[in-house]
């Protein structure tokens, strides 16, 4: 693929949430394209302004998905949806289980609210114990020589082989292949793990090149370079940490991780469309809308 420009790499141009972009133009082995416009992935969208709000109200989003845990929405808020409410969300029990806020109009918003959380492997936890304990020691022994990037690949793993995870991402999946379910958007945190997965799983679904697969994942690390530079800059100069470069691993997209994903997935069930069937729990009719909703015909 041709490289693109930092300033575009396929972005939503939302300031609040950098990662925020298009999968469409994708090229499949059928000939097809994927469909601009119909599955958008994204960081989460609580730090949206109101010039982003606008931005994204010209999608004409059917769907957002949230796949932050609910401590993750109540420590950095709400998503900021065009015309939609989502209190509920932080109103519901303290547990991890789907919330939806349906839409209130036909030409309206439904949040899904699909938390998809590893307690072992709980990246934020160990984020926030680095630095609230600013022993520069103590930092180096929970993140330094590789645990930081370690505990990465266990969480991709994880994605792969943990049954509820599966079960949530398969539940992406059949939302946009929903007659009238796109345009989607799909979110997480940083836009780059959980959601990382899911456009991989989706991508691959649509006959898109495992290469380009990882072209995409790591376009992260072009649309979120400068928010990283910044996020490392003000840990060291508050500090919070003596050496915040052991967080890069966390931050960063790394093409290990997403092949860890991949592996796990040779691994219990041998082949992507094995993987698809009796590890998603899809089958050939989601497959067909799917495609049906997100690609192009040839032309």
């Amino acid at each position: 693929m041709t490289a693109q420009p930092v300033e575009t790499a396929r972005s939503l141009g939302l300031t609040g949430a950098v990662n925020a972009r298009d999968l469409g133009g994708y090229p499949t082995a059928d000939g097809r394209t994927v469909r601009h416009g119909a599955a958008l992935r994204a960081d989460a969208l609580n730090r949206l302004s109101e010039a982003d709000l606008a931005a994204l109200a010209e999608q004409g989003l059917r769907q957002v998905v949230d796949l932050r845990s609910l401590a993750e929405v109540r420590e950095a808020g709400l998503d900021r949806i065009p015309g939609l409410p989502a209190a509920e969300i932080v109103d519901a029990e303290l547990s991890d289980t789907p919330v939806t806020v349906e839409r209130t109009d036909a030409d309206g918003i439904t949040l899904h609210h699909l938390p998809v959380f590893a307690a072992d492997f709980d990246i934020y936890v160990a984020l926030r114990n680095a630095l609230a304990d600013r022993d520069a020691d103590k930092q180096h022994a929970l993140l330094g020589d590789g645990k930081a990037a370690g505990m990465m690949i266990g969480l991709y793993r994880w994605f792969v082989t943990d049954a509820v995870a599966r079960e949530r991402f398969a539940t992406v999946v059949r939302l946009l292949a929903e007659p009238d379910g796109t345009p989607l958007l799909f979110h997480c945190s940083a836009g780059k793990d959980r959601t990382g997965w899911t456009a991989a799983i989706v991508l691959t679904a649509l006959g898109v090149d495992r290469e380009t697969v990882f072209e995409d994942y790591l376009l992260t690390n072009l649309r979120s370079a400068a928010l990283i530079d910044h996020i490392v800059d003000t840990f060291y100069s508050r500090g919070l940490m003596k050496d915040p470069t052991l967080l890069l691993p966390v931050f960063r997209a790394d093409r290990d991780y997403l092949e860890a994903a991949f592996e796990e997935v040779a691994a219990g069930w041998g082949t992507f469309e094995a993987f698809w069937q009796d590890g998603l729990g899809l089958d050939d009719g989601v497959l067909e809308a799917l495609r049906a909703n997100l690609l192009a015909p040839a032309e």
